[in-house]
């Protein structure tokens, strides 16, 4: 089929940033909540009261009918986790994958939370992933492609003896929860 990147207004842009303030602010309230002890059925409650507190809604919730606000994947879980009655315990590595819809603008993430007590092994991935993160927005300019940003990610994982998941790639985010460009 035919490919189409749709592009943003600066209002469109401008709506989608305030999406993402309320993401990124739900996120610092999670560092506080995820604690062992927590089952990650209870983040998902906590992640849609916030938002509807806000008057925003979680827009995965009844997508293509997916019942939680959110997807929590534990340890070995690469992403897509639902929440479930698990206990979280210290040393467990979380990932809150979620999608902000504000007024009609979205807005998508999955941060990374260490239960209670690290480990030097979860300290290193969780080194590793930022920067391979940082590396790869560096590339994110006018000029490069996706593959420029995909690239850079992969050439620095690599060399420190971790791996990508081909089967995940990243997205656009807009009108709707995955558009184009879908990177490779």
């Amino acid at each position: 089929g035919v490919k189409m990147i749709i592009i943003k207004t600066e209002e469109e842009i401008k709506k989608m940033q305030v999406a993402g303030k309320v993401l990124s602010d739900v996120h610092h309230k999670l560092r506080d909540f995820i604690k062992p002890g927590v089952k990650t059925i209870e983040i998902d409650r906590f992640v849609e009261n916030y938002l509807r507190e806000r008057g925003a809604y979680p827009e995965q919730k009844g997508y293509e009918g997916y019942p939680y606000s959110i997807c929590a994947s534990v340890n070995d879980e690469i992403c897509h986790g639902f929440p479930k009655k698990q206990v979280l315990k210290s040393g467990d590595l979380v990932k809150v994958d979620m999608c902000v819809n504000l007024n009609g603008a979205i807005s998508d993430s999955c941060w990374a939370y260490v239960v209670g007590a690290s480990t030097p092994e979860v300290d290193n991935l969780m080194a590793v992933t930022k920067k391979a993160l940082y590396l790869g927005i560096e590339q994110a300019q006018v000029g490069n492609r996706t593959g420029d940003i995909g690239h850079a990610i992969q050439a620095y994982v690599e060399a420190q003896g971790y791996s990508v998941v081909r089967d995940f790639i990243a997205h656009g985010i807009g009108p709707s929860i995955h558009e184009e460009p879908f990177f490779a």
